[in-house]
């Protein structure tokens, strides 16, 4: 039996949506814990494949105990040399623990939508198909950490991508499923009106578009992440 992944979330009724899709389509199950509310993170990866920190409405430059208590986390799996996955949040919980710097956009714009995204030579290299646009969620973005190599870019917020050893880092959400976005558009509707986010007809569109070269690519992700190849 494959060992679990370790799925780490930020809010109550979080889900960790297409991912855990895939993973347990993979046979991998979840070992889900939510250290805001209290769960332990292990000490070592030995009782478990892989991780993976999702997003949430937090900053990594947060001093809430359990944001500092994540960011110092990542070096158990990086250590151990298991896949690592950092969603939006994890992705800069990632950089920061990397010693990279996580900030607003200058002129105060957000990501929320679908936005285009450009793969390098690297990240073509792990998978050929990228999607044309991801679908994201935020307004802070982070540096390439000294060591990254970066698989892809964009536009107001140029690393949307990287590598470092086992771990890789995502600022856009492509674990997000049609009910996960639908529920984002009620709760997080206020969103919506910082400057550069779409609007919601844009969202509802947008996925119609977009959502199925997403769904291609994240299974190609999945697989070359956690080493099946």
């Amino acid at each position: 039996m494959l060992k679990p992944v370790l799925i780490i979330l930020h809010q109550e009724h979080s889900s960790p949506g297409r991912v855990g899709q895939v993973l347990a389509k993979l046979g991998y199950p979840l070992d889900v814990r939510r250290p805001r509310f209290g769960d332990r993170l292990p000490e070592t990866m030995d009782d478990h494949a892989a991780a993976v920190i999702f997003g949430g409405p937090q900053s990594a430059n947060d001093e809430e105990e359990f944001v500092r208590r994540e960011i110092d986390w990542i070096g158990v799996p990086l250590r151990d040399n298991k896949p690592y996955l950092g969603i939006c949040l994890g992705a800069q919980m990632m950089a920061r623990h990397l010693g990279a710097r996580v900030y607003p956009h200058p002129q105060g714009c957000a990501e929320v939508g679908y936005y285009p995204i450009r793969p390098t030579e690297a990240g073509r290299t792990l998978c050929a198909d990228w999607p044309d646009r991801v679908y994201q969620w935020h307004r802070e973005g982070f540096e390439l950490p000294s060591g990254g190599e970066l698989l892809a870019e964009g536009d107001f917020f140029s690393v949307q991508a990287f590598r470092y050893g086992t771990g890789y880092a995502l600022q856009f959400h492509p674990e997000v499923t049609h009910a996960m976005m639908y529920r984002w558009l009620v709760r997080g509707a206020h969103r919506m009106a910082l400057p550069g986010a779409k609007q919601r007809h844009e969202h509802v569109s947008d996925r119609f578009v977009y959502d199925q070269a997403a769904m291609y690519w994240l299974g190609c992700f999945i697989d070359r992440w956690i080493g099946r190849r």
